[in-house]
């Protein structure tokens, strides 16, 4: 009898084992990215709606009323586009050396809880 050419059928068993594998693997790290990239996403829209407040909170007279020592909810329209991500707004406003700081914050949940904060002051 001649020498059979060819693979056995448990080399090509233990092939498609090692192959499955890898894909599965492959797998977990896509999910991993998809989930990189909807935070990333939720950050940048997060970190839009913030600037947008606090640069309407600068704009202000130094005596609006919104500007008065105090936590504020922002119940502002978002900017367009971001209508889709429930987002909270909040902002506190502090008085100290002839200075008023305003803390403007954004929280999101996404499955877990995340937020961004953004600074800043303005003289009396």
């Amino acid at each position: 009898m001649r020498e059979a050419k060819g693979f056995t059928l448990l080399e090509v068993l233990a092939a498609l084992v090692i192959l499955a594998f890898g894909l599965l693997a492959l797998a977990g790290l896509h999910i991993t990215s998809i989930r990189g990239n909807s935070f990333s996403h939720h950050l940048s829209l997060a970190t839009v709606a913030a600037q947008d407040g606090l640069e309407f909170l600068k704009n202000l007279p130094l005596n609006d009323n919104r500007l008065l020592p105090n936590q504020y909810d922002d119940k502002r329209a978002l900017p367009p586009g971001m209508s889709l991500m429930s987002f909270a707004r909040t902002y506190n406003v502090t008085e100290a050396d002839n200075m008023k700081t305003i803390q403007y914050t954004v929280r999101w949940n996404d499955g877990r809880d995340h937020s961004v904060t953004f600074t800043t002051q303005r003289g009396l």
